[in-house]
């Protein structure tokens, strides 16, 4: 049984298993949430070892819904990740990164003149219901077991190979050049970064990612998520568990 998100009483909740929904912050990767929450609840329990995991990646430049499990309901993160992504962004046209975002300088610019609302729209639908996608080399991708953005700073090229993504809608929201926002809704696994550049390419021209922002997974939406800030507010606010429950 799935728990209320975001909802605990007491310090012993954590072991027995708590479904926290986050709102990630602007450029902290997931890991960084994920530690930080595990260190405040480690702290409170008085205990060196806690499970605490995520279920779905987001890249730093992104923000919104992080879903985090704790205790036992980590064994429930397998099934998460399983389930589609609802994205809203931005993308800059006219242009591409080496990483697909704004984590790296431009290398390359195009011009934008043959571009429009109705073309790019019609562009974005030949992605529905779904293709396949190569991962950005600057990604955590493994490649030879290892992450493809390791092999990327050395300059070591390799091949990605290309996965079927499903994307069930694909929405421009706002266009007015070079900048265009959209509503992405898609299977696990897709790379918003490299929809983006494909995007660009299909139009033969270049783009990438300005602003992405998750705002569902699953069933869970970032309208009911918490701030890390706020999550720490409320731990604090909660009883110090008894020296026996502690060591437990």
């Amino acid at each position: 049984m799935i728990p209320k998100p975001n909802h605990f009483t007491q310090p012993q909740d954590f072991k027995d298993g708590v479904l926290l929904l986050i709102d990630k912050p602007l450029d902290w990767t997931s890991f960084d949430v994920v530690n930080k929450v595990r260190g405040m609840i480690r702290r409170k329990l008085g205990v060196r070892k806690i499970k605490v995991g995520h279920a779905g990646t987001l890249d730093p430049k992104a923000t919104g819904l992080l879903v985090i499990c704790t205790g036992k309901m980590t064994k429930q993160i397998t099934a998460m990740i399983e389930e589609d992504k609802g994205y809203t962004g931005t993308m800059k046209f006219g242009a591409i990164t080496p990483t697909y975002d704004l984590e790296s300088e431009e290398t390359d610019t195009f011009p934008i003149d043959d571009l429009s609302a109705d073309n790019l729209a019609k562009a974005a639908q030949e992605f529905v219901p779904g293709y396949s996608q190569q991962a950005p080399i600057f990604s955590a991708k493994k490649i030879d077991g290892k992450p493809a953005y390791l092999h990327a700073r050395k300059g070591r090229e390799v091949e990605i190979p290309k996965r079927y993504v499903m994307i069930h809608e694909f929405n421009l929201t706002r266009v007015e050049l070079p900048e265009v926002d959209f509503d992405v809704c898609c299977s696990k696994g897709t790379y918003i970064r490299s929809l983006a550049y494909d995007l660009g390419r299909q139009m033969n021209n270049g783009a990438y990612l300005i602003a992405l922002r998750r705002y569902k997974s699953g069933k869970f939406h970032v309208n009911d998520a918490i701030t890390v800030d706020t999550f720490s507010e409320r731990l604090a606010a909660i009883p110090d568990p008894a020296p026996d429950a502690a060591n437990g």
